[in-house]
């Protein structure tokens, strides 16, 4: 009681582990696996061992830095362990008894599923998949993110729907949601009628959308909410977008390499531009082209803040109409906020914009401003 606890443990007392068992093994195989975000990751085949209490026929090698460190091959014996009991991996390899005519595993330089060519971002030890709309490994969280609130904003195609959809191949693509008819989805199961029209009508109302937002939905690496309104601002329209190479997107405000490089990545990948030519054929359009002058843009290099419940649009939506018009709408209040937006039951935000002095506006006041 005197020594008292942290969050996970008590002070008083410590937990010793045993080391891990091992056993020697030899590799048969070394395949690539491609998880839902993309990326690569070895894997060895192995010759059956008991090990830890279970039988291991496969080992995690982690990444291309890792596999490369241990310089794991094709006929290697090696010390396999299960990492905290759980995890089987690859220990070392037993060098002596290497064959002669062994060779380096070279990761692959194209999708072991979809062909899509790998992209290596500086700085990380993954490889990733660049189709990142196209590949079947990565389906399921590109259709979810696509549909989300703050992209395309399906309303009613949940997780589980999205489940449905791909593993009873009703979809492939992000693109064929456009192309579902109301008697396929009622089919699925707990889908009346009633549900798989609505969801129809939604998927067709979500047509209508943001060139921002759709940035987003593609779900391209490096690219969230705010550098994709950046990139539309910036650009204004797709094709001059695609079209850019790695310095002309530096222009843009706080693009950088990183991101540059991943925006680059993703529309050199034919898969990638095939998906958004069918989504623009099945009718997915937004507004383009660059302002005819300043004064299209009043609220240009101004910063809002919105809180609380707005009664004659989301916030979502007022949240758009703000960025239309130039203004960058950001997540918390600070000194460097313009107005902050407050609806009714305003939080803490409110309390923090009054602290610093910042400019505090009703809905009323934000109607107007936005004529």
């Amino acid at each position: 009681e005197q020594a008292g606890f942290v969050a996970r443990a008590p002070r008083w007392a410590i937990a010793r582990k045993f080391p891990a068992e091992e056993a020697t093994t030899r590799v048969l195989a070394i395949d690539v696996q491609v998880g839902r975000t993309g990326a690569l990751t070895p894997v060895a085949r192995l010759e059956p061992v008991f090990v830890g209490g279970v039988t291991v026929t496969n080992a995690t090698l982690h990444n291309a830095d890792e596999i490369q460190r241990k310089d794991v091959r094709v006929g290697d014996s090696v010390v396999v362990r299960r990492a905290g009991d759980v995890i089987p991996e690859v220990a070392r390899v037993l060098m002596e008894q290497r064959p002669a005519d062994s060779q380096p595993f070279v990761m692959p330089s194209r999708c072991p599923v979809c062909d899509s060519t790998v992209v290596a971002v500086e700085g990380e030890a993954i490889l990733r998949c660049g189709g990142g709309l196209y590949c079947p490994a990565q389906h399921k969280e590109a259709v979810k993110h696509f549909a989300s609130r703050r992209a395309m904003d399906i309303d009613g195609l949940g997780d589980k729907l999205v489940d449905q959809l791909l593993d009873l191949g009703l979809i492939q693509t992000v693109a064929d949601l456009y192309h579902l008819g109301v008697e396929a989805v009622a089919r699925m199961e707990r889908m009346g009628q009633k549900s798989a029209e609505n969801l129809v009508a939604a998927i067709a109302a979500s047509k209508t959308t943001t060139l921002a937002r759709f940035l987003y939905a593609l779900g391209i690496r490096e690219v969230g909410e705010v550098t994709a309104q950046t990139l539309a601002a910036h650009f204004y329209t797709l094709d001059k977008l695609m079209a850019a190479d790695a310095a002309a997107l530096q222009t843009a405000p706080d693009v950088g390499p990183a991101v540059a490089g991943q925006v680059v990545a993703f529309f050199a990948q034919a898969h990638n531009r095939e998906v958004i030519a069918a989504l623009r054929q099945a009718g997915v359009h937004w507004p383009e082209g660059m302002p005819a002058g300043q004064g299209d843009q009043p609220l240009l290099g101004r910063t809002f803040v919105i809180t609380g419940t707005l009664s004659s649009m989301t916030r979502d939506e007022a949240k758009d109409r703000l960025q239309a018009l130039g203004a960058k709408v950001a997540g918390s209040v600070s000194k460097n906020t313009h107005c902050l937006v407050a609806g009714s039951e305003a939080g803490s935000k409110l309390a923090k914009a009054q602290s610093l002095g910042v400019k505090v506006i009703d809905e009323a006041e934000l109607l107007a401003l936005l004529g």
